[in-house]
């Protein structure tokens, strides 16, 4: 083991720790636990809130799958990748307020909670929790392969171990300290992330010989490269644009970035978070993906692209700086698992345990279940990442089309449209999995587009479809009082 490299490691998850411990001092105290334990109490500030959005969503695809498949088609994927710089833009201003409001007023601590009030359904209920679930299960196991990845390439133990490793260390403080502490570790990894790519990023150039030297000997091992449509010509304008939907207006639909959107404090820290989220990841996503093409020239024949990232930062840099460096992916990972581990656990406990199975639970009860569930979580996701593929960046990928094409219009239409009804909603999130998940086993990238698209435009049209047709047949008229509510958040 290389203990230069380790010991900043090691130093970031005991500070992580300690974050944890006093993030439990709030989930201890207070007069709410469900309102700390999932939201934190809504009192995120501006930069704390575009941190954690920065946090969670740069994960380990952003940075050790998508510099590995960047490495592989060159760059190509790397202006497919910046589909990703308005993604905190879009969820702050289409939400916005009055998603915070309409929160507020139901007493809302999860996305279900909200779609629970507005649509008054239990089918609406169970088909959100159905997919969190299943989806988010995807998920979290590509960020645990990632993390366990991490940690092999870094100290040379089996994977089994690395992973074993990396799930405890993620279990502890999530389990103590509840999103709060998820929070604020996402404050802090947030940081690193940036710092840490920024220094990757200059020692990648250095060790080429700069910019133009790496383009040339691109070029002239394969001129498609450097060009928009990737090694083989696989990338086509239509799949390149397609992407937007996924990872750039989707983002919209993703369950743990739309509970961001009801945790801050005020439209200060609204206004603050979307730029300083837009800045910061438009930066990140460029300069991994731009690093994982230039160590193409730096580092030559690596067979699995997830360990890329690992193997080039202790090729470019000193151990002891490659080891402060290498926080900057794990922070990715662990930032992204302690917010789907803490949304899956509020999916269940919140929406399901105490909805339909008992809803007098006690506040002691109450405790137990979350902490029971989350824990019970953390081992079945690591049972699922025993047996990794061999690029991670797939199966996030997949998790984020299926949440997307379940979720977005349930969330945007019920928020803007007020003929929307649970019909709608319903039918609406049956079509969208359901012909996602067709579509991704039978037909892969339907008409020359990503997968998501076709689900996400079915989803739509038979949301408005359904509500209109319901609405018209039984006489309904459906207004939540959103449409008239002026009160600042």
């Amino acid at each position: 083991m290389n203990w230069e490299v380790i010991i900043p490691l090691i130093i970031f998850l005991l500070i992580t720790f300690s974050v944890g411990v006093w993030a439990n001092k709030y989930v201890s105290k207070t007069n709410s636990f469900l309102q700390e334990y999932f939201l934190g109490s809504r009192e995120l500030g501006g930069f704390i809130l575009a941190m954690t959005m920065m946090a969670t969503y740069g994960s380990a695809s952003s940075f050790i799958g998508g510099p590995g498949v960047a490495y592989t088609t060159g760059l190509g994927w790397v202006l497919l990748s910046m589909a990703q710089l308005p993604a905190g833009y879009f969820v702050l201003m289409i939400l916005g307020k009055k998603f915070a409001i309409a929160a507020r007023k139901y007493q809302a601590i999860t996305l279900i909670d909200f779609l629970k009030s507005r649509y008054e359904s239990k089918w609406v209920v169970l088909l959100s929790a159905l997919s969190i679930i299943i989806f988010l299960f995807s998920a979290m196991a590509a960020q645990w392969v990632g993390g366990a990845r991490l940690i092999e390439s870094l100290t040379g133990l089996s994977y089994t171990t690395a992973l074993f490793i990396f799930a405890v260390s993620v279990l502890v403080y999530v389990i103590i300290g509840g999103f709060r502490a998820v929070a604020m570790t996402d404050a802090i990894q947030g940081t690193v992330m940036f710092i840490g790519t920024f220094i990757l990023l200059i020692a990648t150039i250095v060790a080429g010989g700069g910019v133009s030297n790496i383009i040339s000997e691109l070029a002239t091992e394969n001129p498609n490269l450097i060009t928009p449509f990737g090694a083989e010509g696989e990338l086509t304008p239509l799949y390149v644009s397609s992407f937007w939907i996924l990872v750039g207006v989707g983002v919209v639909g993703l369950p743990q970035i739309t509970v961001r959107a009801m945790s801050y404090k005020n439209a200060k820290a609204m206004h603050r978070a979307i730029i300083i989220s837009t800045v910061f990841v438009g930066f990140i996503m460029l300069a991994m993906h731009l690093i994982g093409v230039f160590a193409r020239v730096i580092i030559p024949g690596v067979e699995i692209g997830d360990k890329v990232m690992p193997l080039l930062t202790l090729h470019v840099l000193p151990a002891w700086l490659a080891g402060i460096v290498l926080t900057a992916p794990l922070a990715a990972i662990m930032s992204t698992v302690d917010s789907l581990l803490i949304l899956v656990s509020s999916s269940i406990v919140k929406d399901v345990y105490l909805n339909y199975i008992k809803p007098e639970a006690t506040e002691k009860q109450i405790k137990t279940a979350s902490f029971g569930v989350t824990t019970i979580i953390g081992i079945l996701v690591f049972l699922m990442a025993l047996s990794p593929p061999d690029l991670l960046i797939w199966l996030n990928l997949f998790s984020f089309g299926g949440l997307e094409a379940a979720f977005i219009w349930p969330v945007i239409l019920g928020l803007y449209w007020k003929k929307g009804n649970k019909y709608g909603a319903i039918a609406s999130m049956i079509v969208g999995v359901g012909s996602y998940i067709v579509i991704h086993t039978y037909f892969g990238n339907l008409f020359g587009l990503h997968t998501v698209v076709v689900p996400v435009l079915l989803s739509c049209i038979v949301y408005v479809l359904t509500s209109l047709i319901t609405n018209k047949t039984m006489g309904m008229k459906v207004d939540y009082g959103l449409s008239h509510q002026t009160k600042e958040v």
